[in-house]
């Protein structure tokens, strides 16, 4: 069964940190591109960041420049954003997914470019 599973998500106080990853089973990540997406209640899902397969290449989005970092262990079949400096507005649920499409680089933002989703993760960042 291909999955993807994330974790990491939780509560956190404004200007704090979390990790966030996102494992594979069922498949190898080494031919994927994976991107971050998340989705705040009553929002449509937004592109957060995306890495491409050999990890070369990183998009994000103007709103966690600076504060988020994507990254890739092939080996451990996982991908991984750092989120710091959190703010309210960062609270949302976090999905991975994982992107076979050539075009995927210059289209990270596009849901449809995704073959595989999560299920996602929670983060909320109040005080």
């Amino acid at each position: 069964q291909l999955q993807l599973v994330e974790s990491g998500g939780g509560l956190v106080q404004p200007g704090g940190s979390l990790s966030l990853s996102c494992a594979a089973s069922g498949f190898t990540l080494d031919y994927y591109a994976i991107g971050w997406f998340r989705q705040a209640p009553g929002k449509e899902r937004e592109g957060v960041s995306c890495i491409s397969s050999n990890g070369a290449r990183t998009n994000y989005a103007d709103s966690v420049k600076g504060r988020f970092t994507i990254s890739r262990d092939n080996a451990k079949n996982t991908v991984y954003l750092q989120m710091n400096s959190l703010q309210p507005e960062d609270t949302a649920v976090y999905y991975c997914a994982a992107s076979s499409s050539e075009t995927v680089v210059a289209l990270w933002q596009r849901l449809n470019e995704y073959d595989y989703w999560g299920q996602g993760t929670q983060v909320t960042v109040s005080s």
